[in-house]
């Protein structure tokens, strides 16, 4: 299976706010959001009064969460006959897995915004969702301000458009420009750029990479493998571990023998590592454009491509990128008819043309927008950074993930730890990881 993500998905445009959300009473947990409308005025007895459980990733430390709250207040003050019941939560490994048994046991929600690629595949397989197809043959105008390609990007593996996109997003290095003018560096272009870069910073006490291998290292796993073996073998889903694969994981190791990684990079996480480089401690973060919604020195924060590995296959500026989430009915809400309009008006509400703005904006507006948005003439040095990067890119791949699943990405992901101290051979763990694979089809 080979899957890449067209070139017509740069970014051309970029901004930076966070928008508030409406006034409304909220009721915020940290393993979600409830929201309530206390003030609700009476039925005009056109609808029943429901209630639609929602879910979504937008909650937790997400930029998006505070846009995602006030459109579902303002929704509610819109339809005051709907009630929303909401648990977002930030997306994380464990999360992906509460949702698919939620699917499984036939607790799933009214509305969920969730992966499209193959990260959904287990909650896919509960056959619960309604396509926009039949969607659109009852509300014609459904899904109206999403561009082509931004759904056709966003179909799920069997190729049915079930989702509606918001924005999509692309990973890079993030770099402390300041730290770097300190130390008289170039921003790194290369691997001995990178290289020289490393050795700098630790020699003056700057941690050079801020990197958590014990959560979250799934931005340099793509990125490893892409550079070492190339977008076409990257891509592809082989019997057996590929050299340049292998290539690109045993880069870990280099990596940590350099001194590259903070010193307790396998125990904390990766809000840890994120907050050294947000502080300056750390000069480089591997992440993704959701990222740029922490940063608060814009001007003195760029966003570069990745530099790639020693005799790498990959050409500069190759890019991991997509959009790779939507929002989905299921068959619960659909089938029941006080619900149905509720829902579709939920969705509606989300991806129209002025809620993509805003969800656009409150990312720092370098993600990639699945409507047609206004971009502002300034623009800081971040966002002109990002403008750079994404406008040079010479080709975007999806994450390793989006191919290969969970459960075989999760081999990877557990081991990284142990392929940077040489516990592990890397070729044995993609062999593992691609027997699980082969196991799941």
């Amino acid at each position: 299976m080979k899957k890449k993500v067209l070139s017509a998905l740069l970014i051309t445009a970029m901004a930076t706010s966070l928008l508030a959300g409406c006034g409304a009473k909220e009721d915020k947990t940290d393993g979600g959001a409830k929201t309530t409308e206390d003030n609700k005025t009476a039925d005009d007895g056109s609808h029943n009064d429901v209630t639609l459980k929602t879910v979504s990733m937008f909650g937790g430390t997400d930029p998006q969460a505070e846009v995602y709250q006030g459109i579902n207040e303002q929704f509610m003050k819109d339809n005051d006959w709907v009630t929303i019941e909401d648990d977002s939560q930030s997306s994380d490994e464990e999360w992906k897995a509460s949702v698919a048994a939620d699917f499984a046991v036939g607790n799933e929600p009214d509305v969920i915004q969730f992966f499209t690629d193959a990260t959904a595949n287990d909650v896919l397989a509960a056959n619960k969702f309604v396509t926009i197809e039949e969607i659109q043959k009852e509300y014609p105008e459904y899904a109206q301000d999403i561009k082509a390609d931004a759904l056709a990007i966003t179909a799920n593996p069997d190729g049915v458009q079930r989702a509606v996109p918001t924005t999509g997003y692309w990973e890079g290095l993030f770099c402390n420009k300041d730290l770097f003018d300190q130390y008289d560096l170039e921003l790194p272009t290369d691997w001995d750029s990178m290289v020289t870069a490393i050795n700098t910073f630790k020699e003056n006490g700057i941690i050079p990479i801020a990197c958590s291998l014990n959560n979250v290292p799934h931005y340099w796993i793509e990125f490893l493998m892409l550079y070492a073996a190339g977008p076409d073998e990257y891509t592809q889903i082989p019997e057996t571990a590929p050299e340049g694969w292998v290539k690109g994981l045993e880069t870990f190791k280099t990596l940590r023998d350099l001194g590259a990684f903070p010193e307790d990079t396998d125990t904390v996480d990766n809000d840890y590592t994120g907050q050294l480089f947000l502080n300056k401690q750390a000069a480089m973060q591997l992440d993704g454009s959701w990222f740029s919604g922490q940063i608060t020195d814009t001007d003195n924060t760029v966003v570069v491509a990745f530099p790639g590995v020693e005799g790498q296959k990959a050409d500069a500026g190759s890019m991991i990128g997509g959009i790779s989430s939507g929002f989905y009915i299921t068959k619960k809400a659909w089938d029941d008819p006080d619900k149905r309009e509720a829902a579709v008006k939920f969705v509606e509400a989300h991806t129209n043309k002025d809620s993509i703005q805003k969800y656009w904006e409150s990312t720092g507006a370098i993600a990639n927008p699945a409507a047609e948005v206004t971009a502002p003439s300034d623009l800081n040095a971040l966002q002109k950074s990002a403008m750079e990067y994404t406008n040079a890119a010479s080709s975007i791949s999806t994450p390793t993930d989006s191919r290969l699943g969970q459960e075989p990405y999760a081999v990877l992901t557990s081991n990284v730890v142990k392929i940077s101290t040489g516990a592990v051979s890397a070729e044995d763990v993609i062999n593992e990881a691609l027997e699980v694979y082969t196991q799941k089809q």
